[in-house]
């Protein structure tokens, strides 16, 4: 990973706020956990991604049982709900599967920020995106990114079509149709599934990455839950999702080089470290732009890099304390045990979290 974009970063101030070691409610039938000796207060307000719902879950039971007088909230309504409830002041943070535009920055507007303040967005949340299907007899399946991408395309339409018994010679493959789902709402886990097919598979795919699909045809389901409910529900079905829903649907195993590599956290986390940050952005604004088409060996491409974005100065000081307390807990490496724990999700190296840090650190 390219980090010259910061310089050496200050520790993060350990508070009391933020010692959960001595939080033992998460554990079956460990004893009360010690009085807080917290001072944090107040309530947080979130909104965004809902492939960080479970993750968020996690991180807010672990903090507000070692800050008793904090409340967050997390309304996992979606990457494009989540950046507009943020730029449009109602909510103190935002999580979101895909980094602001480069014009949407330029743009502006966030109205909880200080004038021509920055932002700051934090690569807190990491996992693999599965590609998942409803098949009988059928628990995993090895294919190529043009032929995931034919599938989505709705030009590969059967099971038993050529391009995928060709990688799959031992599969019972049957002459039936394939109903490709995909999210109704405007999504980052879309956007960064409709990346990866346009750079991996570019003569297949050749619509742009958007966080809306792309044209009408499949079938469309809203959210992270109602596409894996629609998978689940259907026969002959394929969609794709943050890789810790997949359950026991049946996983794709993607095309790497000359090997077909199964989703895994660590498969994820290994092309975020093999993909450079975004150019051109502010420090504190760590936007990672994916290597799609990496060849190196174990790395999985279809990962999303999910969000927490916060201004780098906010306009009114109430929550300041709180949400570089919270932010700093998500980024250590309990919060992000907490995530790979109950989330599935890929835990950030130690490179990574020192730019987080230095980001948090910056906020005022």
């Amino acid at each position: 990973m390219n980090l010259k974009r910061f310089g050496v970063p200050a520790a993060i101030a350990v508070t009391a706020a933020l010692a959960l070691s001595s939080c033992a409610s998460n554990e079956g039938g460990a004893a009360a956990p010690e009085e807080s000796t917290s001072t944090l207060a107040g309530n947080l307000v979130g909104a965004g991604a809902s492939s960080q719902d479970a993750a968020q879950q996690s991180w807010i039971a672990g903090f507000q049982t070692a800050n008793p007088d904090v409340t967050i909230d997390y309304d996992p309504s979606g990457s494009g709900a989540g950046r507009e409830t943020f730029l449009s002041g109602a909510s103190d943070f935002a999580g979101s599967d895909r980094a602001f535009k480069d014009e949407e920055l330029a743009a502006g507007g966030f109205q909880k920020c200080a004038p021509d303040s920055t932002i700051v967005e934090l690569p807190l949340y990491i996992s693999p995106i599965a590609v998942i299907f409803n098949l009988e007899g059928v628990d995993s399946l090895d294919l190529d990114a043009a032929t995931v991408a034919g599938i989505f395309a709705g030009k590969i339409t059967k099971w038993n079509d050529p391009a995928i018994a060709a990688t799959n010679p031992d599969a019972t493959l049957p002459d039936l149709a394939i109903t490709p789902v995909h999210r109704s709402d405007d999504s980052g886990t879309t956007e960064n599934f409709t990346e990866y097919l346009g750079a991996a598979a570019a003569d297949v795919w050749t619509w742009e990455a958007d966080g809306v699909w792309p044209f009408e045809g499949g079938e469309a389901a809203q959210g992270t839950s109602g596409l894996v409910d629609a998978v689940t529900n259907g026969n002959g079905t394929i969609g794709y999702a943050d890789a810790s829903r997949a359950g026991d649907l049946g996983t794709v195993a993607i095309k790497v080089g000359d090997e077909f590599v199964p989703y895994s956290p660590e498969a994820a986390a290994a092309i975020v470290d093999h993909s450079p940050f975004a150019e051109g952005r502010a420090e504190g604004d760590l936007a990672i732009e994916i290597d799609r088409t990496s060849e190196e060996a174990g790395v999985y491409p279809i990962v999303l890099v999910s969000y927490l974005i916060a201004c780098g100065e906010y306009a009114e000081s109430d929550n300041v304390e709180l949400v570089k307390a919270y932010l700093s807990y998500l980024a250590s490496p309990e919060g992000q045990e907490t995530a790979a724990t109950d989330a599935g999700s890929a835990p950030i190296s130690d490179s990574l979290r020192e730019k987080v840090t230095a980001a948090i650190d910056s906020i005022k």
